[in-house]
């Protein structure tokens, strides 16, 4: 848990000071906070279904879950404004470095077929975004437990100015980017 944080600022911080020569170490990037949103379309028509993605978020993170409300009413998708459309989390401080671990060294490499997470999701101002398919990769998910597959998005928010800056700081952390 303080594991990751220590390296951080014992090898990280020093790596990236190093690379990039700022002249001081309030430059250097950081990660701020991870955002971990699961969308739920099917909601409208079940209400269990957002409680049951609440129960798998709150055993993957540690943290109680945010229910999100839809803003606007769409007649097409039989939307009203209000109805609970998906559910988020934030994390940051020790619960996010947590995160961060078990999501490189343990959920990742059990994906079938992996090959490493996409370097190009960046959004040009520092921050990564990433998408998984199953919550079954998590350990703290038990197969027999769930009613469905689903997935969700994950976003990595960093102090970064660049793109660069911010792809050398999540590898230096662990993420295992594609070749």
């Amino acid at each position: 848990m303080a594991r990751l944080k220590d390296y951080y600022l014992k090898d990280v911080a020093p790596a990236l000071m190093k690379k990039f020569s700022y002249k001081s170490v309030m430059e250097i990037p950081k990660l701020d906070k991870i955002v971990i949103n699961v969308g739920a379309g099917e909601a409208k028509d079940n209400s269990k279904v957002i409680g049951a993605i609440s129960t798998d978020i709150a055993a993957i993170t540690g943290q109680k879950p945010m229910i999100c409300k839809a803003k606007k009413s769409v007649a097409n998708f039989k939307l009203r404004e209000g109805m609970d459309i998906g559910v988020k989390v934030t994390l940051r401080g020790s619960r996010m470095y947590e995160f961060v671990d078990r999501l490189f060294n343990v959920a990742l490499p059990r994906v079938r077929d992996f090959r490493g997470i996409n370097p190009n999701s960046f959004d040009g101002r520092g921050n990564y975004n990433m998408g998984i398919k199953e919550q079954l990769i998590f350990p703290e998910i038990e197969y027999d437990k769930i009613d469905k597959v689903r997935g969700m998005d994950i976003c990595f928010v960093t102090t970064a100015k660049t793109d660069e800056e911010s792809r050398e700081l999540l590898t230096l952390m662990g993420a295992p980017f594609a070749k």
